[in-house]
């Protein structure tokens, strides 16, 4: 049943994991709007305690629901970490989508992972990829945990009616994003290798991986004005892809971070690393058909992300995973 526009304005707005990236870039977007933007941290609920949530949904009653909220990391952590990454991102979207179907929640986005899609779907990747083939090995656990909350929010549309949608982001880079050195994603990890580098003088930097694969990035801040603008616009059944439409070499990625940071030495890449998918470019048809199309050109989001790599290194928790990257 066709239930668009929809509208934000007056309404009681929860983000879950609103201090990741995805989540504080939601959180940005959300603060033009007039709404009544709710959040609430891990140590109050533990979004994982079916019951904390419950009652805490039951007390707050937001109108819209923003699931932004999970256990991320880059190829490394989700290769190692594979137990905790399954049950946690299960836990969070079975306990808030129910919760929310519970108490009357006028409308949820549930944002995936590009990384649902099979390892070697046709490019660019369609919505309608998703379950023909195997996954990308190194990132299974949490593939397999987006598809449960995808699969959910379909059914819980045909079984209880709920206005309940799914979009699939690229790979994100911005505020917010985590640098860990071993346990970030391509954007972050570059970012911070090169500034490293400069800083130390040092002749050459190491890729991880060929540099062979290719890879869409997406500023976070525009992946934001692109759920807003969904959320408002579209009420249906079929997955939503976010992205750029257009990818590049994680070689070339890497020149053109290099140029922002200002590093000037040599790029060598160590092919005993693992690549991931070979490819992963999105299919934004649907998202054009809907009215939007992101603007940003990649090295002007770059500076963006480098300036707050820098305005932020004195503060920032190195070994902490933050909580809505998907992963490269």
């Amino acid at each position: 049943m066709a239930r668009v526009p929809f509208e934000l304005k007056g309404k009681t707005v929860y983000v879950a994991g609103h201090r990741g990236m995805v989540g504080s870039a939601l959180v940005r977007r959300l603060a033009r709007e007039d709404v009544k933007i709710v959040t609430v941290n891990r140590r109050e609920v533990d979004l994982r305690n079916q019951a904390a949530v419950f009652d805490w949904f039951a007390r707050v009653r937001p109108q819209v629901v923003f699931l932004a909220a999970a256990k991320v990391g880059g190829i490394v952590a989700n290769d190692t970490l594979r137990a905790e990454f399954i049950y946690d991102n299960i836990a969070i979207a079975a306990n808030v989508i129910e919760a929310a179907r519970q108490n009357s929640v006028e409308k949820l986005m549930f944002l995936g992972s590009s990384c649902i899609y099979p390892k070697f779907a046709p490019q660019p990747l369609r919505e309608d990829s998703v379950l023909t083939g195997p996954l990308e090995p190194t990132n299974e656990p949490y593939a397999v945990a987006k598809i449960a909350g995808i699969k959910m929010v379909e059914a819980y549309r045909s079984q209880y009616g709920c206005d309940f949608i799914s979009v699939m982001p690229t790979n994100l880079y911005g505020p917010g994003d985590n640098y860990h050195p071993e346990l970030s994603h391509v954007v972050a990890a570059l970012i911070r290798r090169f500034h490293e580098a400069k800083v130390s003088g040092a002749g050459s930097v190491i890729v991880w991986g060929t540099g062979t694969p290719r890879r869409e990035f997406l500023y976070v801040d525009e992946m934001a004005e692109a759920c807003v603008h969904l959320m408002k616009v579209y009420s249906g059944t079929e997955l939503i892809n976010i992205g750029t439409g257009e990818d590049v070499t994680v070689a070339e990625f890497a020149r053109v971070v290099a140029e922002v940071v200002g590093f000037g030495g040599r790029i060598s890449f160590d092919a005993s690393r693992p690549d991931g998918t070979p490819r992963k470019l999105l299919d934004v048809s649907r998202l054009s058909g809907l009215g939007w199309r992101a603007t940003m050109p990649l090295m002007h989001g770059i500076r963006l992300a480098y300036q707050s790599y820098l305005e932020g290194k004195r503060d920032r928790n190195e070994d902490r995973l933050l909580d809505n990257r998907p992963p490269t």
